[in-house]
């Protein structure tokens, strides 16, 4: 595990794989993505790392249902006090109702997801229950009110989290960043909507991008982002 400071309230939490976010409240915490399964152990650590106490944590919100993203949810939820949120349309995968929905892989893409997705736990974690459904424009009480923004085409319930009080965007697999040019996300199901999905995002007035992977940008995101688009 490797916890990188961003700002003095949000860090970067890097796991054996995958990643995931920690922004501090000072009445509590808010991890933004859950890492793979198993990964709790270096959550708790990250946590105490920052200086804080693993009873702080509030709640964890999923940027969308793949196993890197949400497969550790149910051991975090499980120690207690700590709601898990996400959107509608990922949230029966995320419970194990249904299976997630394969990517439309272009064929550069396949032998890199054929590569990573046994490191990921494939596309679907261990269930959790989602104690919250999210929608486009819902609030989040965190960060001074948290904006979600339905973003599909990564996955049908795929969000992003707009902190416009602190100029933070999390895009989840969205976008991602390649040589400090943002670049969509890979493994989509549905391209399109993940084009119009990056337009939207290019047009916030943000300071910071948090990514599902790679670094993030930490100045000038919202026009490296429009400039991307």
């Amino acid at each position: 595990m490797e916890l990188v400071e961003i700002t003095p309230r949000l860090h970067l939490v890097r796991y054996a794989f995958g990643q995931a976010y920690l922004w501090q409240d000072d009445d509590g915490l808010t991890m933004v993505d859950a890492g793979i399964a198993g990964s709790a152990a270096d959550t708790a650590a990250a946590i105490r790392a920052a200086g804080r106490a693993p009873e702080e944590l509030r709640r964890i919100v999923l940027t969308h249902a793949h196993a890197d993203h949400a497969g550790a949810a149910a051991e975090l939820r499980a120690w207690g006090g700590v709601d898990v949120l996400a959107h509608r349309a990922d949230a029966p995968v995320i419970r194990g109702d249904r299976p997630a929905a394969e990517p439309v892989l272009l064929d550069w893409e396949r032998p890199l997801f054929e590569r990573n997705s046994p490191q990921a736990g494939g596309l679907t974690g261990p269930p959790c229950a989602v104690d919250r459904e999210l929608r486009d424009g819902d609030e989040i009480a965190f960060g001074g009110g948290a904006r979600v923004l339905a973003v599909p085409g990564h996955t049908d319930g795929s969000i992003a989290l707009h902190l416009p009080h602190h100029g933070v965007l999390f895009t989840g697999d969205s976008v991602a960043q390649l040589d400090g040019k943002a670049i969509p996300g890979v493994f989509n199901t549905d391209r399109d909507k993940l084009r119009e999905s990056f337009g939207r995002l290019a047009a916030l007035d943000v300071e910071i991008a948090c990514f599902g992977h790679t670094d993030p940008f930490t100045h000038d995101a919202g026009k490296k982002l429009r400039e991307a688009a």
